[in-house]
């Protein structure tokens, strides 16, 4: 398999600080993979609270993730701080793309993320267009 290569954006849409905790440990006693996915997943959390939306919820329609890579570059021990820096691209009809910067705190890269959500109305389990308020307001912040 052909190593992943994740090109951030250089447009910061939003920026968090989450502490890396004793259950994101694994047995090599590093930030374990499944537990930097969780990581990425609180940083949309927390950016969708800033934007006073949830993965539920964009005015009226929800999220799902379609697809996810990740290229770890070096190894997250308990008690880093992780700043996860966030941008987008990609913005479609239904879509977007979401990309993650993880830095510890002495600014070393430990690894970049991707992630390609797709609008999705729960209700009728079909994907939905993505809302116009909110497709503009990332393509704003993208190009910004």
């Amino acid at each position: 398999m052909a190593r992943i290569k994740i090109i951030i954006p250089g447009k910061i849409i939003f920026s968090v600080k989450i502490p890396v905790r004793i259950n994101d440990i694994n047995y090599g006693n590093h930030l374990g993979n499944d537990a930097l996915v969780g990581i990425i997943h609180e940083a949309r959390v927390q950016w969708l609270q800033h934007l006073t939306h949830s993965e539920l919820n964009i005015d009226g329609v929800g999220l799902i993730m379609a697809a996810l890579a990740v290229e770890y570059k070096k190894e997250s021990f308990y008690g880093d701080i992780l700043v996860i820096d966030m941008s987008a691209d990609e913005i479609s009809k239904v879509s977007f793309n979401l990309y993650y910067s993880i830095l510890n705190q002495q600014n070393v890269l430990i690894a970049n993320a991707k992630t390609e959500m797709v609008c999705y109305n729960y209700s009728k389990n079909a994907i939905a267009e993505l809302p116009e308020k909110f497709k503009q307001m990332l393509q704003h912040e993208s190009n910004g």
